[in-house]
């Protein structure tokens, strides 16, 4: 099955495209190398056979025919000449001089080069060997054949013809190897992919892809796809967290309404009860409108929808407007707010989303600090970037819950029954996310401190 998806994929078959192309190449370079090396062994074969054949006919042409056949003779002699055919005939083929036993049967020209198998009176091998040479005729008639046995170089360029289509084939089948091999991983690889996306779509998101421990770009491609899958798994988490805290937190004031719509419907009409229980009712409504409204700005931006509205401004001027703003409502709980820090601190990002997310943070430290507590709020600028933070000295946050605070409408259980609809913090982180800030919890010794960390503005 694997082998057959393995011939038929795309890579297999690109893998056979370059395997040619390559292929081609290869076969290119090996015949210029085994073309190139044969002519030179030739050329310089050839070049001593014609300058011997040139020597002779100076021989003939200074002393006849006599004088040849002794020059013949006397390189016979020489171990120097042991590769040299030589054939001295008259014009009835008579052998005259030369080692040569007779005149090629094999057809030649009248004159110039030729190719024959013929044996020498010292050849020892049992087939001919093979000769090049040089015929001349002379002007009485008698020809010479003037050559060399070519034996070893007609080996040795069989031999190198050999190797080149031996190692063309050889490269052939080791690439188409290692291409099946290197595509039957490939398909392999995608085939778990595969297979664990067929998982998840029957059985849920609990599947993930294995490694193979390789650390290569398909462990890294399973890495980041199981990334992936554990950031769906943990947002599928939090709409269902989300969907049970909605139906949770709607269905007190909803039974409210209806109990006190119920009440005015059978009950007699007082005006002033009538109002007092109509003015209850649109405040429940009003609470219900708002939780919709936090969902909606909260899913505005993390749409990043408005990052038109970025500019460099002072989050210690914001920060000013916050205290200011929240200023009566901490002296109505006994509590001190306070601002500390830079004079100026210059961030880029939206002005108004900035406010909403300190506004929060002071919200919640008010409402959720010590009783005619402290609530201090700083701004700095670090190496890093501008910090701003929020402190309090109240019962603080348990560390194993600082992960899970900043998700919609999730409530610490001592904090279930104060105002709130647990929205303010994933809207700070919502923030955050958007202007690429880092949020840091920290133990306040005693209470809380949130600490926001802008980049430095551009420019």
């Amino acid at each position: 099955m694997l082998l057959a998806k393995t011939l038929t994929s795309s890579t297999f078959k690109l893998a056979l495209i370059a395997i040619g192309t390559f292929g081609v190449i290869v076969s290119g370079i090996f015949a210029y190398v085994y073309l190139s090396t044969t002519s030179y062994v030739r050329s310089r074969s050839d070049r001593a056979i014609l300058a011997e054949s040139l020597n002779l006919h100076d021989a003939y042409e200074r002393n006849g025919r006599d004088g040849l056949i002794d020059a013949i003779r006397r390189r016979m002699t020489y171990r120097s000449f042991a590769d040299h055919v030589y054939l001295f005939v008259d014009p009835s083929l008579k052998q005259l001089a030369g080692n040569l036993t007779e005149w090629p049967s094999e057809p030649t020209p009248a004159s110039g080069w030729t190719e024959f198998r013929g044996r020498t009176a010292v050849s020892t091998t049992a087939s001919p060997p093979l000769v090049r040479g040089m015929v001349e005729i002379f002007p009485g008639g008698d020809r010479l054949l003037v050559g060399r046995d070519i034996s070893d170089l007609d080996l040795f360029t069989g031999r190198i013809k050999f190797a080149v289509i031996s190692s063309v084939i050889l490269i052939f089948l080791l690439a188409g190897m290692a291409s099946i091999l290197v595509t039957r991983r490939t398909v392999g690889r995608i085939e778990q992919i595969n297979a664990t996306s067929r998982a998840i779509m029957q059985s849920g998101l609990d599947q993930r892809i294995p490694l193979r421990g390789s650390h290569d770009e398909w462990d890294r491609v399973a890495e980041n796809l199981n990334l992936m899958l554990d950031r769906i798994e943990t947002l599928m988490g939090e709409i269902k967290q989300v969907s049970d805290n909605v139906a949770h937190d709607l269905r007190t004031p909803l039974t409210r309404m209806r109990g006190r719509l119920e009440t005015a419907y059978h009950g007699k009409r007082v005006g002033e009860a009538d109002q007092l229980l109509i003015g209850d009712t649109i405040a429940d409504l009003d609470a219900v409108l708002r939780i919709f409204s936090s969902l909606t700005r909260i899913a505005q931006i993390e749409a990043q929808a408005r990052k038109d509205a970025f500019r460099t401004v002072n989050v210690v001027e914001i920060a000013g407007e916050v205290v200011e703003l929240y200023d009566a409502a901490a002296e109505q709980d006994g509590t001190r707010l306070t601002m500390v820090g830079d004079r100026e601190v210059q961030v880029t990002g939206d002005r108004d989303l900035i406010f909403d997310a300190i506004a929060n943070l002071v919200d919640n430290a008010i409402k959720h600090g010590r009783n005619a507590g402290h609530v201090v709020v700083s701004i700095e600028t670090t190496g890093s970037g501008a910090m701003i933070s929020v402190a309090d000295d109240g019962p603080g946050i348990p560390a194993c819950e600082c992960e899970h605070v900043f998700k919609r409408f999730y409530r610490l259980e001592q904090s279930r029954y104060t105002p709130g609809n647990g929205l303010g913090l994933s809207l700070v982180a919502a923030v955050a996310r958007l202007h690429g800030a880092r949020i840091e919890m920290r133990d306040n010794a005693p209470g809380l401190k949130v600490e926001l960390w802008f980049s430095p503005a551009a420019g």
